[in-house]
């Protein structure tokens, strides 16, 4: 379920704005009606495969080409995760996912998969899955055949997807309860205010970008900086512990707008920047709404129609001697649950298996060089002609990754050109630059807050 409430551009391309969005932040069914007029726009939707699983790309060097296994999935299974086409392969073999399976060779390949992909799975240790009589599934593939009236719905997870479609399961769903379960909380903004307001923007923006020139790309240009002061948010010197400090004042003024008895499970024990900010829209007023609860109970066990929370609880952390009463157990009755737990990032470009010179599988280029990298985020040694979209210690959590995203399709097209002009048969970075560049941005990322003590997140390897 689509609800983004960023701001527009930020899901734009600057080769293709849209005078026409109906809000500075608006949602996601617009977005995505935004980026089907794209392809269309290029006429490029003849030329989209889908519903179809790279599980294999191959350099073959006698021939100078990639070779891609691909596996064509039974229409209707392209959402599903590996893990649950993994699944569908134990259950009832090969044929239960798949049709048939297709090679096909290229000069030139270009991995768009993102980080964000594949979604985690149930909690692990929570017995009782397999009774439950109820619905589960991930907020990333979500289930729109699932009926939702009169439920009581349980959500794993605070992130960012949470904070989206809980607000919307009760008045736009007619659930019956919400109780949403909290590890540690985020550091939550209040709504971004466009220029010329909300009301203005809506209003205005559109006429003054079809008829006033210049106006678009000037808007852009000035939300982009000022988007980009967050970047002093990461550093560890004098003036960003001022900036944060700052910022942490206001968004605790935040906090007190939600109930009382929220205000202490909602005070992040971390520096603001550590992990990923929510920008709010709704949720915060919806933890005004009787019929959700938010807790920082665990989910400790499942059965046909219930949960079970506690004892304990993860967040805050228990004192030193401090006793958690055993009563703080807790049944509740449980028709959906749907899991908001994030998404797999330990693992590039999991599933597929990318075999490049010699038969070296790049997994094993990453763990033999201490962890994933790639130079500039784009190209590896060993692996010609290949180039990756969004790759390691690339795309910052305070901008756009679509803007990312660009800028790496521009760099990448400077190696492509030569060989689609027929001036070289293949391009391929130096391992001794691959390798100085690693080195350099680790160097750069240890005075950055992700490796101070207390701040540990999805952005930096356990093993980092």
């Amino acid at each position: 379920m689509a609800n983004f409430k960023s701001p527009a551009i930020f899901y734009s391309f600057s080769f293709c704005p849209n005078p026409d969005w109906k809000s500075f932040c608006p949602g996601g069914p617009e977005i995505v009606e935004y980026l089907q007029g794209v392809c269309e726009k290029y006429q490029i939707v003849d030329k989209i495969q889908l519903n179809s699983d790279v599980v294999e790309a191959r350099w073959l060097e006698s021939e100078q080409v990639w070779e891609l296994t691909i596996c064509h999935l039974v229409f209707g299974f392209g959402d599903l995760s590996s893990s649950d086409r993994t699944l569908k392969v134990q259950a009832a073999g090969l044929q239960s996912p798949y049709t048939h399976e297709e090679k096909v060779r290229c000069k030139i390949l270009v991995s768009g998969v993102g980080g964000l992909v594949e979604p985690k799975p149930f909690p692990e240790g929570i017995p009782g899955q397999e009774r439950f009589q109820g619905q589960i599934f991930h907020s990333a593939r979500w289930n729109y055949d699932v009926d939702l009236k009169d439920k009581n719905i349980v959500v794993v997870g605070t992130g960012a997807s949470a904070t989206q479609f809980v607000p919307e399961l009760i008045p736009r769903y007619s659930a019956k309860s919400v109780t949403q379960l909290m590890r540690s909380p985020p550091w939550v903004l209040p709504r971004s205010t466009p220029p010329l307001g909300h009301e203005g923007w809506d209003q205005w923006s559109p006429w003054l970008a079809k008829n006033v020139p210049g106006y678009g790309k000037l808007t852009r240009f000035v939300i982009f900086s000022i988007i980009e002061t967050d970047w002093l948010l990461f550093g560890t010197g004098p003036n960003n512990e001022r900036a944060r400090k700052k910022l942490e004042e206001k968004l605790l003024e935040y906090i007190r707008t939600t109930p009382k008895k929220y205000h202490e499970i909602l005070t992040p024990n971390y520096v603001v920047g550590c992990k990923r900010r929510i920008f709010d829209v709704k949720w915060f007023d919806s933890l005004k709404d009787p019929n959700i609860e938010l807790t920082t109970l665990p989910l400790t066990s499942v059965a046909e129609k219930t949960v079970t929370l506690g004892p304990g609880r993860t967040y805050p952390p228990p004192r030193a001697g401090e006793n958690i009463p055993s009563d703080s157990q807790l049944e509740i009755p449980a028709d959906v649950i749907i899991l908001a737990n994030g998404f797999d990032t330990t693992a590039w470009f999991h599933p597929l298996q990318v075999y490049g010179r010699g038969g070296k599988q790049l997994h094993d280029v990453f763990a033999e060089r201490g962890g994933p990298q790639m130079y500039m985020g784009l190209v590896m040694d060993g692996f010609p002609n290949f180039f990756t979209l969004w790759g390691p210690n690339t795309i910052t959590g305070h901008s756009s990754a679509i803007l990312a995203i660009e800028n790496m399709v521009n760099l990448s097209l400077k190696f492509v050109k030569p060989i689609l002009n027929g001036e070289v048969v293949r391009t391929e970075i130096k391992k001794k630059a691959e390798i100085e560049w690693a080195e350099d941005i680790q160097r750069a990322s240890k005075k950055l807050i992700w490796y101070t003590p207390n701040c540990r997140s999805w952005y930096v390897n356990v093993s980092a």
